[in-house]
């Protein structure tokens, strides 16, 4: 699938569960030209990193309950199976994919680093209400009172599918770190949907120096209005309000009377100290893109798990590139005479960023339509640099 996708790069993922430990020996060799990993006898494909995400559950500062979750990314097996022989003193690696620990942030990161100073550590999608780092529930106001003395090490923070990078450019600083996108996918089908590019050479030295030094390339975002927790809200009584509305409402939901689920754009206008729009110096810039099966289902008036639909996107693939072949890299006046003329016009539009949003709240996915009206006061065009 990450062929399919145009994908140079992927992250293992769940590299602490042993099982799965055990399957990527089996079918992984080191590459020692690029310091990453590939499928033994496989065709020339996606190379990988090996990672894993890790959830942790602690007191601090007299608060009870903070929650993060952490991505880790090790240069190599033996440093794996160090960090795992680490993590097995901590809690039972058997029991989820995304194994808890009741360890700070700042001890644990502290520890790992005595492993190797190859391993990266960084906070997963950094603003989701319910568990990362500065989460409205369970977070921090800053990467300083959640690391401590681990902070200096922290290089990069993940943005998560309900925020993009000018977003978290409203928050000085975060300036010296590196803003990544991945795709947290948790189906075959979703990997790609963010995606962070980064210059030559492909090598893991180079990776790592990339984001330690925040100098990677730019990043493949979803409009972050899609994400389940952009709005404020409350999913069961379907109630979605900006951080205005939640305000004037004291926080509680107006058909219940519940506290409301506090979305990331709120988190963020919380923290932010400069103003909407502007834009620092020397950022790597983003584009927002709508995944092909989306685009098809639109187009073609499809439902988006039919068996159709998979066969229109391996068709189009198959005759043109990869998904970010044709939704980034192929000239439009090619385009314009390989697919058909409503689908072309909607890749035009993304490219564009002429589509029309309403925001996801408390797990909730938001709606992302290219030709559909909608309602104005919920679903304006969004600002957006076009790459075209």
């Amino acid at each position: 699938m990450g062929a399919l996708k145009g994908l140079d790069l992927l992250g293992t993922g769940d590299f602490t569960h042993p099982l799965y430990l055990q399957e990527l020996k089996e079918y992984l060799e080191y590459e020692r030209d690029s310091g990453f990993y590939v499928v033994k006898n496989g065709d020339k494909g996606p190379r990988f990193l090996l990672s894993a995400e890790i959830s942790l559950i602690f007191t601090q500062n007299q608060k009870t309950n903070r929650r993060i979750h952490l991505i880790l990314i090790a240069p190599n097996f033996q440093v794996v199976e160090e960090i795992n022989l680490y993590l097995s003193k901590l809690g039972n690696l058997s029991a989820d994919g995304r194994p808890t620990f009741g360890i700070s942030a700042e001890r644990l990161t502290l520890d790992l680093l005595k492993i190797s100073p190859d391993i990266l550590v960084i906070p997963a999608h950094a603003w989701t209400p319910w568990y990362s780092v500065f989460g409205a529930f369970s977070g921090f106001d800053t990467l300083e009172e959640a690391f401590g003395e681990a902070t200096p090490y922290i290089y990069a923070i993940e943005t998560g599918l309900s925020s993009d990078p000018e977003m978290n450019w409203r928050i000085s600083a975060l300036d010296k770190i590196a803003l990544v996108s991945n795709s947290d996918a948790h189906s075959p089908g979703k990997i790609g949907r963010e995606a962070t590019a980064f210059f030559y050479p492909m090598t893991y030295e180079n990776f790592y120096r990339s984001i330690k030094e925040n100098k990677i390339a730019y990043t493949i975002e979803f409009y972050p209005e899609e994400g389940k927790y952009h709005l404020d809200g409350h999913r069961s009584c379907k109630v979605s309000l900006n951080p205005k509305e939640t305000i004037e409402l004291g926080y509680i939901c107006p058909v219940c009377g519940q506290p409301l689920t506090i979305g990331v754009l709120h988190r963020i206008e919380k923290l932010a100290d400069r103003p909407d729009n502007l834009i620092p110096e020397n950022k790597p810039y983003s584009v927002h893109l709508v995944p092909l099966v989306e685009i098809l289902a639109e187009v073609f008036n499809l439902n988006p798990n039919t068996k159709t639909l998979q066969k229109l996107y391996d068709q189009y693939v198959e005759k043109i590139g990869t998904e970010f072949d044709i939704l980034l890299k192929k000239n439009l006046s090619e385009l314009s005479s390989l697919l058909p003329e409503k689908l072309y016009l909607a890749i035009k539009r993304v490219r564009e960023g002429r589509v029309y949003v309403k925001g996801g709240y408390d797990g909730v996915y938001g709606i992302v339509k290219i030709f559909e009206e909608p309602e104005p006061e919920n679903c304006p065009f969004p600002k957006q640099k076009s790459l075209f």
